[in-house]
C-alpha cells in the first residue's frame, strides 16, 4: 500500500505515515523513506490502484473511543467487547442464569486478550502436530491455544492471583458445560468481581491505560439493600448443587490462606451506609477508601472484630497439626474429636456452616482446642 501511495502524486512521507501508525503500532517516519529508496522491502510489489482505492475508501477503520484498528487490533477489540458484554449480561435485570453466562463470556474475553499479547510478542500460539505441521480444525482453520494453555505459558503476563481466579472459573465452566448448575450467582460473586478487576488491570498494564473499561461500565444501581438476616436467608434458599459445592470446596482446599485471601482471586468489598461529610463526596453513591488510610484502618478494625474471624477447613486443621509434629493426627481423628465434643453445636462458637453445602468452617478457638488435644496425647499422635 505504501508503494502504491508513493507512486501517486501529492503524497509525502509524513502524510503516508499517518495511514499506518496507531496507538498499538507506532512506526517511525524513517520506515517510509526506506521503502521509497528501496533500502528495505525491495521485493514487495506495489498494490494495484483498485486495492489502494479500496483501502483509502474504508480508512480510517478504527474504534473511535480507543483508536484501535478494527482489523489490525481485532483481538484486543474483541477482548474488550466480550468483557463488556459479560458484565452487561450479569447486571441485566430479569436474567436467571447470570453467573453461567458471565463465566463463559469472560473466558472468551481473557482468551482474546492473551492471544493479542502473544501476537504482539511474536509468540506462536497455535497447536502443532508431532511432525511440526500446524494442527487444523475439521474445517481447515488453525487450532489456537485455549485459555488454560495460555495461562500455563512461561511468559504469561497475568499475576498469580488472577491466574488462580481464572483456573477456578475454568473448572466451574467445565461443570456448567456438562451438568446443570441451578443458581450459583451469590456463591461466586466475589470471584466474578475479581475477574472483572483483574481483566481491567491486565489490559491497562499490558496495552495501555487508555484501553481500560471503567468509563464504559458505570456502577450498577440497585433497588435493595441486604441485612445480615436477609443474607442468611438468601444463602439457605440458593440450593447450590452438590457437584458445584464439591468442586468449589475441593478447589479451595488446594489453596493456602494467603491464596484464598488474595483479592485477585476473590474480591470482596464492605459497603457501609454513610452520610457525606465533605462537599466533594456527599453525592457519591460509592466511595472507595484505601485500606492503609486512617479511615480505612478504622473501618477494618470494626469489620475484623465483628465478622472477619480466621477460618479453617477440617483438612487445613489436620495439615496444621501434622506440620507441628503430630504426624499421626488424621482426618478421622479430627472427626471423632469434634463429634465427642459436640463442636458443631452453634452454642460452642467453634465454627459455622460454610458457604457451600456439606462444608463446615472452623474458627481459631477450635484450632487451639485441637492443638491442646494433640499435646495432651502426644504419645498417640507425635
Amino acid at each position: 500500500m505504501i508503494k502504491a501511495m508513493l507512486s501517486r502524486a501529492g503524497s509525502n512521507d509524513q502524510d503516508i505515515l499517518a495511514y499506518f501508525t496507531r496507538p498499538t503500532r507506532s512506526i517511525n517516519h524513517r520506515a517510509i523513506g526506506e521503502i521509497r529508496t528501496e533500502k528495505k522491502h525491495k521485493s514487495i510489489k506495489a498494490a494495484t490502484d483498485s486495492d489502494l482505492d479500496d483501502f483509502l475508501a474504508t480508512w480510517p477503520d478504527i474504534d473511535p473511543q480507543t483508536g484501535l484498528s478494527l482489523r489490525g487490533d481485532e483481538l484486543l477489540i474483541k477482548a474488550r467487547e466480550a468483557m463488556i458484554a459479560a458484565v452487561h449480561i450479569f447486571n441485566g435485570a430479569g436474567l436467571t442464569f447470570r453467573a453461567e453466562l458471565f463465566i463463559v463470556t469472560s473466558i472468551i474475553a481473557w482468551t482474546y486478550l492473551l492471544h493479542a499479547w502473544f501476537r504482539r510478542e511474536a509468540i506462536d500460539y497455535r497447536y502443532f502436530k508431532a511432525d511440526g505441521t500446524v494442527q487444523k480444525t475439521k474445517h481447515g482453520e488453525d487450532c489456537y491455544w485455549e485459555l488454560g494453555k495460555c495461562l500455563r505459558h512461561a511468559r504469561c503476563p497475568i499475576p498469580e492471583g488472577a491466574i488462580t481466579n481464572l483456573e477456578f472459573l475454568l473448572e466451574l465452566r467445565h461443570e456448567i458445560e456438562h451438568r446443570s448448575t441451578n443458581r450459583i450467582d451469590d456463591a461466586v460473586s466475589a470471584k466474578l468481581q475479581a475477574c472483572c478487576i483483574n481483566f481491567n488491570d491486565s489490559i491497562k498494564s499490558i496495552f495501555g491505560a487508555q484501553f481500560g473499561l471503567e468509563r464504559r461500565l458505570p456502577i450498577a444501581l440497585q433497588f435493595v439493600t441486604f441485612s445480615a438476616d436477609q443474607r442468611s436467608v438468601l444463602k439457605k434458599a440458593s440450593h447450590l448443587p452438590s457437584h458445584i459445592a464439591t468442586m468449589m470446596n475441593t478447589f479451595h482446599e488446594t489453596l493456602s490462606a494467603d491464596e484464598q485471601g488474595d483479592p485477585r482471586f476473590a474480591y470482596r468489598v464492605a459497603f457501609i451506609p454513610k452520610i457525606g461529610n465533605r462537599a466533594s463526596s456527599a453525592d457519591l453513591a460509592v466511595e472507595f477508601v484505601k485500606p492503609d488510610s486512617q479511615e480505612g484502618r478504622e473501618i477494618n478494625s470494626v469489620l475484623l472484630k465483628e465478622v472477619d474471624k480466621r477460618r479453617y477447613t477440617g483438612k487445613q486443621i489436620v495439615k496444621l497439626m501434622q506440620d507441628e509434629g503430630f504426624l499421626r493426627f488424621q482426618q478421622h481423628n479430627h472427626t471423632t474429636l469434634w463429634q465427642e465434643l459436640d463442636a458443631k453445636n452453634p452454642a460452642n462458637g467453634f465454627g459455622k456452616p460454610g458457604d457451600y453445602s456439606n462444608t463446615w468452617i472452623w474458627y481459631e478457638p477450635w484450632l487451639k482446642r485441637v492443638r491442646t488435644h494433640c499435646q495432651e496425647h502426644a504419645d498417640r499422635y507425635a
